[in-house]
């Protein structure tokens, strides 16, 4: 992939920073960034915008396996739209997510004020210019605000 544009990577640095803020007061998991590599269990490698995944599942893994892709799927991604992305490419990737295990996975599309809330066993849910998303109850008590990502401030 190539670099991501300036509006689209402070977006990027927004919903990562009310992740990480929020995974860093709860204590229960691991906020990455989407420099990081997660090996699927199907095979594919793939790294989200913003991943998050229980601690109890970090715990079990080897020193060796935390230093290199990490050989699982994360518990909740979130998929921001870019430019340059395809919303059906996009949409199979959430589903790839959620197939592999995947607990909750937000994919949102700014230029269009949409997002779409994915969970095992549900119907894809469609929200219209929401000003919010809640993690209840995967991410009990977070709270993104969308508000920065509707609008990145330059």
């Amino acid at each position: 992939m190539p670099p991501a544009g300036g509006k689209t990577g402070a977006r990027n640095s927004n919903l990562l920073l009310q992740v990480a803020a929020w995974a860093q007061a709860n204590g229960t998991g691991v906020t990455f960034d989407s420099s990081t590599g997660f090996e699927l269990p199907d095979g594919a490698t793939r790294s989200p915008d913003v991943a998050w995944v229980r601690r109890v599942r970090l715990v079990a893994l080897s020193a060796e396996q935390k230093e290199r892709f990490l050989p699982l799927c994360p518990d909740f991604v979130i998929e921001l739209l870019s430019p340059s992305d395809s919303l059906s490419l996009t949409q199979e990737k959430m589903d790839e997510y959620i197939a592999n295990g995947t607990q909750l996975g937000w994919l949102i599309d700014p230029a269009q004020h949409r997002a779409y809330v994915y969970r095992p066993a549900a119907a894809v849910e469609q929200l219209e210019s929401p000003s919010s998303l809640h993690g209840d109850p995967v991410l009990a008590g977070l709270v993104l605000n969308l508000a920065p990502v509707w609008d990145p401030g330059f």
